[in-house]
């Protein structure tokens, strides 16, 4: 990892100490050690587990050894919108970056300690991550890659004998998190709200350089810039959709200027389907409730539009924001086509589509293991029990009726269909249960399940027939749980 020739400084540090970031070094660990290590993704930047499993590595993280001198850590400075109220003097409390990494394509990404102690942005907290809440983002942002939509990724989860305070006292642990950036909507909010309107220019010409370089000549660039930041999370959020993906805190510091997912709190994947399900128990009105996230991704959008007022009028940002809806709606209407198998764009297709998701919610049905045993419907045999479930027949029945009449507007060949729908419709997906059961087990120093449920994770649409018990329905006790921003 510390080869000289693997990395380079971060691009960010160009813009200057003091307002945009803080230089910081990480606070040690006690008896840190590999939990886990990600192969696959390792692959991509040519690095094994070797070159963190030895003790160089561990010394660095204890604080035996200073970095090497190609790193320069700091914490980044951002405000931003939580629970629709501003706070201007947000920041990273608990994350450092190190560095950047080219892949083996070239494309850089900056590597990122999440758990690495205070910051002059904790606001009096420890800045430290204890090992659930690792695992949890470990598996969850992993998860969501396998699935298709774009995501921060986690390297590793290195675990400590640190106590850290919690609801109880618990074991410190970090991960590397990459990224190819950390800037998120409240970057920008920070330097509009402060009147620093150079500011938000600079980081806005530095976004366009280092992330969007096909706009740098265009004399309308801002303009354009933002109608793709629209554009990109109008198609990431209707992805979380389609996959019955709960975020938990959408405020605008965790929306990413590259329509990533990340900031991985109290995150979610559907199981019961539920519309107004609230994944976060510390989001007592349901601003974030599952079914609020496209007017919410939207809101951050206005937020993030205002804040680029300095550089762009609003006459041209009304214009951009009139792509999210749109934008949202097709993704998502292409997504669920691909989920139910339908090749040919039909007007009936909204309305089979809505009378599904009121089955669903109505029948109280498991949305994965649903669209997935509806990718087993055979043309004229009786549909399986994943589909049915505890459902009442005859209510399933009438939908399926539509369905298979869709089906046949449009002479749905039977096994190119269900080649589709396996390709779009997982057989597995971190349900809190499994997630819970890993994070125990590592709490008790065995880490093997967290290596089971990754093996799955990065292959959800696989059968995987030796694990069938992991595709399992969540028993009643883990169904429709929120969970901390601590978890």
């Amino acid at each position: 990892m510390f080869h000289s020739a693997l990395n380079q400084p971060n691009r960010f540090l160009a813009l200057g100490d003091g307002e945009f970031f803080s230089k910081v070094a990480p606070t040690p660990l006690e008896n840190p050690h590999l939990a886990h290590f990600n192969q696959r993704l390792a692959d991509d930047f040519n690095l094994n587990q070797k070159d963190f499993s030895n003790s160089a590595f561990t010394d660095y993280l204890a604080g035996k050894k200073p970095l090497p001198e190609q790193f320069q850590p700091f914490a980044m400075a951002y405000s931003g919108h939580q629970f629709g109220s501003f706070n201007p003097g947000l920041g990273d409390g608990r994350a450092i970056s190190l560095c950047e990494f080219k892949d083996k394509h070239q494309q850089s990404w900056e590597f990122q300690l999440k758990g690495s102690g205070p910051t002059p942005y904790s606001r009096g907290f420890d800045g430290r991550a204890v090992l659930r809440s690792v695992i949890r983002e470990y598996l969850g942002s992993e998860a969501i890659w396998a699935l298709g939509i774009p995501t921060s990724r986690a390297l590793c989860i290195v675990a400590s004998d640190t106590p850290v305070k919690r609801e109880k006292i618990e074991n410190g642990a970090m991960m590397i998190r990459v990224s190819p950036s950390h800037i998120r909507f409240g970057s920008f909010e920070r330097f509009y709200g402060q009147g620093q309107h150079p500011q938000v220019r600079a980081l806005a010409e530095h976004c366009i350089e280092q992330h969007f370089p096909h706009l740098v000549d265009e004399s309308d660039r801002f303009g354009l810039w933002f109608d793709e930041v629209v554009r990109t999370t109008a198609q990431m959020v209707a992805h979380w959709q389609a996959v019955g993906f709960c975020h938990g805190v959408m405020n605008t510091d965790n929306f990413s200027i590259l329509g990533i997912t990340f900031d991985y709190g109290p995150f979610g994947f559907m199981e019961r389907y539920d519309p107004g399900h609230v994944c976060n128990h510390s989001d007592h009105e349901g601003r974030y409730a599952f079914d609020q996230q496209p007017r919410m991704a939207f809101w951050n959008c206005l937020c993030l539009g205002q804040a680029l007022t300095p550089l762009i009028d609003r006459d041209r940002l009304e214009q951009g924001l009139t792509l999210f809806e749109p934008k949202l709606q097709a993704h998502y209407l292409k997504l669920l086509r691909a989920k139910l198998g339908l090749e040919q764009d039909l007007k009936q297709d909204s309305n089979l589509i809505t009378a599904l998701l009121a089955l669903l919610a109505g029948e109280n049905l498991d949305y994965t293991r649903f669209f997935r045993g509806l990718s087993n419907l055979e043309k004229d045999k009786p549909a399986n029990h994943w589909i049915y479930q505890q459902a009442n027949a005859q209510t399933v029945d009438e939908w399926l009726d539509q369905y298979r009449q869709r089906l046949a507007d449009e002479d749905s060949d039977c096994r190119r269909r269900q080649l589709l729908m396996k390709q779009h419709n997982p057989k597995y997906v971190l349900r809190n249960y499994l997630a819970q059961t890993a994070i125990e087990k590592a709490e008790a120093g065995d880490y093997t399940e967290i290596e089971q449920l990754l093996t799955l994770l990065h292959s959800p649409f696989d059968e995987h027939p030796t694990l069938e018990q992991y595709a399992q329905l969540a028993p009643d006790s883990a169904c429709g749980l929120s969970v901390s921003c601590s978890s």
